[in-house]
């Protein structure tokens, strides 16, 4: 009889560390936004925990509406108790400079303002949606998370984003596939200040791609120049002259100068790129 471990084997064992974890964190808040991780986290707190888990949602600036508004109606399909806060990052000297330390100061607000309500609703636990992926990637907002001793269940329990999704998916979650979707903020080039009338460009841009049947893209900022981002598997679509009017009409009426498609597709963190190497390896805080 063979000892090996097979897939679901893994992540019924993954499936069932998270549940212990949760079930060994009491009253607990979840820093949610939406995306796969935090709405499945959200989704296995509430299950375990009932009634002590609140899902958290920080109204922003670089949130895109549409993000917003789905990720409300999940929690409202899901009857997860959902609360809204206002952060105000876009307050802060250190946030709007918009260097490698950007979503560090994010975050650190983030917190600031959790701890405030746990504080006040009497909550014993904040936690995120981090997963094992993500240890691969530039995230200074972890760093953030360690300061205010946020935990991270789904990454304590092994789960990587692939596993996250495939629980979703046998969880019958809508928001299973959802492509991932950074703060608007992380569109913008490194060192261009974060203003509002920058993210809103963003956003106006990356609704219009959503508009022309696009899944999976970034709208990248640099100035006088856009930086399209599409997935490989929808590139032909976005290759053809008819798409590439549309591309000029859109972007050049959102007042860029110059309307480029990023031949390498998409690919979160591409920002990260421009970032020297002391930037990516050094510590924040």
């Amino acid at each position: 009889m063979s000892n090996v471990e097979t897939h679901d084997e893994m992540l019924e064992r993954k499936e069932s560390a998270l549940e212990s974890r949760l079930r060994s964190m009491g009253r607990t808040l979840i820093a949610y936004s939406g995306g796969v991780d935090s709405a499945y986290l959200a989704y296995a707190a509430h299950r375990v925990l009932g009634a002590d888990v609140l899902a958290v949602i920080a109204d922003s600036p670089s949130l895109a509406r549409a993000q917003l508004e789905d990720a409300v109606s999940f929690a409202q399909e899901q009857a997860i108790p959902l609360h809204v806060i206002s952060t105000q990052e876009m307050e802060l000297p250190e946030y709007i400079r918009n260097d490698a330390s950007r979503c560090f100061h994010c975050k650190d607000e983030l917190f600031d303002v959790m701890e405030t309500l746990r504080s006040e609703r009497g909550f014993q636990t904040i936690a995120y949606g981090v997963n094992l992926d993500d240890q691969a990637d530039f995230r200074p907002g972890q760093q953030a998370a360690k300061q205010h001793h946020v935990s991270a269940p789904l990454l304590e329990a092994g789960l990587s984003k692939n596993d996250i999704r495939e629980l979703a998916r046998a969880a019958g979650l809508r928001i299973w596939n959802k492509p991932a979707s950074a703060c608007l903020s992380s569109r913008i080039e490194y060192g261009r200040p974060v203003t509002r009338e920058n993210l809103s460009t963003v956003e106006q841009g990356e609704d219009a791609l959503r508009s022309l049947g696009f899944q999976q893209f970034r709208v990248r900022h640099h100035g006088d120049i856009v930086r399209i981002e599409i997935a490989q598997q929808e590139m032909p679509k976005a290759l053809s002259s008819n798409m590439a009017a549309e591309f000029t009409r859109i972007f050049k009426g959102l007042g860029f100068k110059f309307v480029t498609l990023d031949m390498e597709g998409f690919r979160s963190g591409s920002m990260n790129a421009l970032l020297p190497a002391d930037e990516l390896l050094r510590k924040i805080g």
